[in-house]
């Protein structure tokens, strides 16, 4: 049997005044999840080991069985290989988030979610300007972006940018963990303050500005990480073929590290304007060569890190109309039964804007198999499910069969 994980990126979340003490997947109208959730098994995933971090890079590579402690080396090297950036001993890659802020605070992670074009002008002019032999940035997608640095150390402290909205952003700079950092640590804080002195009058921002935008007027490197040792998904679970679809870096990386094909999409953005439909189609003809398809969706994330409870039930709906129910309903016409597999990576709960070790909520559907008595998918209903909590690679081992 085939297999389809589809990953609604952050769409867990917690109870909301707003909506009658429902979190914002209980107030979505999602009839396609639940159908699933009612015709399959459910249960909860612990997606981030204890003594991890709750980033997606932890919660992501979890989801497809990794071991952490083996395999963990930071976000940074996974959007590296997505971007086709090879590290070489002895380099460290960081995510260089493009970051705004506003009064010495960090007013977002993401630069207002500057596009790409405007922002590969400005990490090319930060490489003009800061990039040397020993320090190189390099372009991802919005504000996603590569910072490697030769003979760095990647013992640092360093803070997600969307993990302290509106905190100020001096204290929160990368501090080393051991006295052997000390240098890779002053040369990180030295390319951040360079930055804000480049970015601040640069045109690209002066326009953004005069538009109403928030400025890209920050480099953020956090998450450092040597190139990782990871055996492929094909040699973990057996099967023969896969491939992975997102709009995130991040995500495509992990791809390339677990051997899956990455299958690009027109029109992707990681928001809730993506190509939804252009995913499904993707998803669809990729199951038809493959046996593993593992189909990332960012946008319920990106609007729990903007606190914004009304975008978040949309992006799920969305999840739901848009994603969901076509692929349901194509299968059903296949002569080959096809495994789903539905969950997000970590919760994103509105009220803090950012992520949260919650074990999440997931549904595993096979066509024939006898289902379980949930007919809801939502954080709480599946606490009546099947499973009680799955970890490490054991909610994989159950979709592979």
């Amino acid at each position: 049997m085939k297999a389809l994980v589809i990953l609604g990126d952050g769409m867990a979340d917690e109870p909301i005044d707003m909506f009658g003490g429902k979190t914002p997947l209980q107030y979505a109208h999602t009839p396609y999840m639940d159908k699933l959730a009612e015709l399959g098994v459910t249960g909860r995933m612990k997606t981030v080991p204890d003594g991890f971090h709750p980033g997606s890079e932890v919660a992501n590579l979890s989801v497809l069985g990794y071991d952490l402690q083996k395999v963990y080396e930071g976000r940074g090297v996974l959007e590296a290989a997505s971007i086709g950036v090879t590290l070489q001993a002895g380099e460290i890659a960081m995510r260089c988030n493009l970051i705004c802020i506003e009064d010495d605070k960090i007013k977002n992670h993401s630069a207002g979610h500057i596009s790409t074009e405007e922002a590969d002008i400005l990490i090319k002019y930060l490489e003009e300007k800061l990039g040397s032999e020993q320090v190189k940035f390099h372009t991802g997608v919005s504000y996603r972006h590569l910072l490697v640095i030769k003979g760095g150390d990647k013992r640092l402290d360093c803070t997600p940018p969307h993990d302290v909205p509106l905190q100020p952003f001096r204290p929160l700079m990368i501090k080393p963990e051991v006295p052997e950092a000390s240098d890779t640590t002053k040369l990180l804080n030295k390319l951040i303050l360079k930055s804000q002195e480049l970015l601040k009058e640069h045109p690209i921002n002066l326009k953004r500005i005069a538009a109403g935008k928030d400025p890209a007027n920050s480099i953020w490197p956090w998450s450092p990480g040597y190139r990782p040792a990871m055996q492929t998904m094909q040699e973990m679970h057996g099967f023969r073929k896969g491939a992975v679809i997102s709009a995130v870096d991040l995500i495509r990386g992990i791809g390339v590290y677990a051997g899956l094909d990455v299958i690009n999409v027109e029109g992707a953005t990681g928001l809730y304007n993506t190509n939804y439909e252009g995913k499904v189609q993707a998803a669809l003809e990729a199951l038809r060569t493959n046996d593993f398809v593992y189909l990332h969706i960012e946008a319920s994330d990106e609007a729990g890190h903007e606190g914004d409870v009304a975008l978040k039930v949309k992006t799920i709906e969305n999840l739901d109309h848009r994603v969901v129910h076509p692929i349901y309903e194509a299968l059903t016409t296949w002569n080959e039964s096809v495994a789903i597999g539905i969950l997000p990576d970590h919760p994103t709960p509105c009220a803090i804007r950012t992520h949260t070790n919650t074990p999440v909520p997931f549904i595993i559907y096979k066509p024939g198999e006898k289902p379980d008595s949930v007919t809801k998918y939502d954080e709480f209903s599946i606490e009546k499910g099947k499973f009680g909590i799955l970890e490490k690679d054991q909610f994989i081992k159950v979709l592979l069969g």
